[in-house]
């Protein structure tokens, strides 16, 4: 055996006891937040309102997969700022676990799996996953405290401003609040109806186009705003179109299959649009370095 040979052995084996320690080392940051899962995934499960946060860590997967080949690239170096976001993270989980903050322990795994990669491969792996580590925040569902206090004002402007069209279009019809009455039925536009479930994802859709954009901060930031006025016009028109049908033939357009299909149409139309806009806002692109998709 050569000198060269035994350095080779000395490295393979070097590198099989670091990755092994990683290995351990992110098992064990997984099992810190058992505690958390279930209930994460009964929310995930059976409340429509967060049902697109089961998709993120499969996206987030998909993007670190992707950037394999900046991964290779890039120095190890271990990062002591990991080390302190890490520590501070899992404080904060802890804290939290005993205040019984739901949302804070669930945004303490992005926090924490961020200061673990960070400690363990250093800034410049960092960085090449920033994007699929902090899009993780979207799989954390937004607090019903906060999702109440913005679903009412946006029940309101729907119902007022399919009222105006309604009526415009010379249907008959009565605005008491969020309830729209016409002369065979009557349409409530429901806490479900405001807009709120599908700006969210529209939203996470716009950040994730504007990470794909190669254009400057200005159009990535016009991207991800526009999907809040995009949300509530798509919402409108299927609040619209409900009402004109419900006036039409009957109050079980609002119901049942026709309405989750209205709901998963007009989603469509909406995202359509969110594409659209972002080919427009990159049309001209120049190429940069982004995930290698192979």
């Amino acid at each position: 055996m050569t000198f060269i040979e035994s350095d080779k052995l000395i490295n393979h084996a070097s590198a099989f006891s670091f990755w092994l320690k990683c290995g351990v080392v992110f098992i064990l940051w997984g099992l810190v937040f058992t505690p958390v899962y279930p209930a994460l995934w009964h929310t995930w499960m059976n409340h429509s309102n967060n049902s697109h946060g089961v998709l993120v860590p499969l996206i987030s997967a998909f993007f670190v997969w992707s950037s394999r080949a900046q991964l290779a690239r890039a120095p190890i170096r271990t990062s002591n700022w990991g080390a302190v976001i890490l520590v501070f993270s899992l404080c904060l989980y802890l804290l939290a676990l005993a205040g019984h903050v739901a949302v804070v322990q669930r945004l303490m795994i992005v926090a924490s799996l961020c200061g673990l990669v960070m400690f363990n491969f250093g800034t410049a792996v960092f960085k090449v996953l920033a994007f699929p580590l902090l899009y993780l925040i979207f799989m954390v569902p937004v607090p019903d405290s906060i999702y109440g206090l913005a679903a009412f004002p946006l029940q309101l402007f729907a119902t007022d401003i399919s009222h105006a069209i309604i009526h415009a279009l010379g249907i008959p019809v009565l605005q008491e609040g969020n309830m729209l009455y016409f002369a065979q039925t009557q349409l409530e536009v429901a806490e479900a109806c405001s807009g709120l479930r599908s700006m969210t994802a529209f939203i996470m859709l716009g950040v994730l186009f504007s990470y794909l954009m190669d254009k400057g901060w200005g159009r990535r930031l016009i991207l991800v705003l526009s999907a809040i006025p995009l949300a509530i016009f798509a919402n409108i028109i299927r609040v619209t179109g409900t009402g004109i049908l419900a006036h039409f033939f009957g109050k079980q357009v609002a119901r049942g299959f026709l309405h989750e299909f209205s709901g998963m149409a007009v989603f469509a139309f909406g995202f359509v649009l969110l594409l659209l806009e972002y080919m427009l806002l990159n049309r001209g692109s120049a190429k940069k370095d982004k995930p290698e998709f192979e």
